[in-house]
């Protein structure tokens, strides 16, 4: 049980300084563009479609059950804003960052990982080369610009989805479904629903890219690492979604 405690703190310990490795890499050349690009058109356009079909579902789904639970009360009328403000502040953030995490997470993890066991990073180092800089670091930014935007465009199309079936099973016209999904929405909910999907990128990729670089025992470690990447970063982003909440009501209550 010691040497356990003992290698839970001192992997805790390398996970901080890989923190501190990105953030001190983040203002030092060279900035690999070329591949933050690359990686951003993977992490984005990869898992677009994932996200689109999860959050138009996820409206659906959320509008027919509040629909007719609010008809028993005479107030279906509000089903745009409860689907709105619903994907916007919980929903659209916490799926996206979970249905990203089984991708992207999982991909640079196995990625990362493979790399690591065929001794590949090691080849890097000794042609000079900063894997942190180049594998890690490239990464990190393109997902803390991409994994934003498509929580962004999820939270539209769930809205999209909430509207079908308003219009569709409930006899709610188009305009004042938007009217009412949108009436309601202040600062604070945009800024809670900003603010998520950035905390979830650190987190997926930070997540990811420790467990890849840290992955030992050949292909059978890639699979182990891979696993391990997508538990711990799931189970994270549902903690953290509390206290992130938590923090940010009370934050924009002041």
């Amino acid at each position: 049980m010691y040497k356990g405690l003992v290698k839970f703190f001192i992997s805790v310990a390398e996970f901080f300084y890989l923190g501190d490795r990105i953030i001190i890499g983040l203002f030092k050349r060279p900035y690999y563009s070329h591949e933050t690009f690359k990686q951003m058109y993977d992490i984005g356009i990869g898992s677009l479609p994932i996200v689109l079909l999860t959050s138009v579902f996820t409206g659906m789904i959320f509008a027919l059950q509040t629909g007719h639970e609010l008809a028993v009360f005479g107030a279906k009328m509000y089903i745009g804003t409860l689907v709105s403000m619903s994907i916007i502040r919980e929903l659209g953030p916490v799926l996206s960052a979970l249905v990203i995490t089984g991708r992207v997470g999982a991909g640079i993890a196995a990625e990362l990982g493979s790399m690591k066991v065929t001794e590949q990073i090691d080849a890097l180092r000794a042609m000079g080369t900063d894997p942190v800089k180049k594998l890690v670091i490239t990464r990190f930014l393109a997902g803390l610009v991409v994994i934003p935007c498509l929580t962004i465009l999820g939270d539209g199309i769930g809205i999209l989805g909430g509207l079908f079936v308003a219009t569709a099973a409930f006899g709610i016209t188009p305009v004042f479904y938007w009217k009412t999904a949108l009436q309601p929405l202040t600062t604070n909910d945009l800024i809670m629903g900003l603010t998520k999907p950035i905390i979830f990128a650190i987190m997926i990729i930070w997540i990811a890219c420790f467990t890849g670089l840290n992955t030992t025992g050949g292909t059978e470690g890639v699979g182990k690492s891979t696993t391990k990447a997508v538990v711990i970063s799931s189970v994270t982003i549902l903690v953290g979604d509390y206290f992130i909440t938590q923090i940010l009501i009370w934050i924009l209550a002041m």
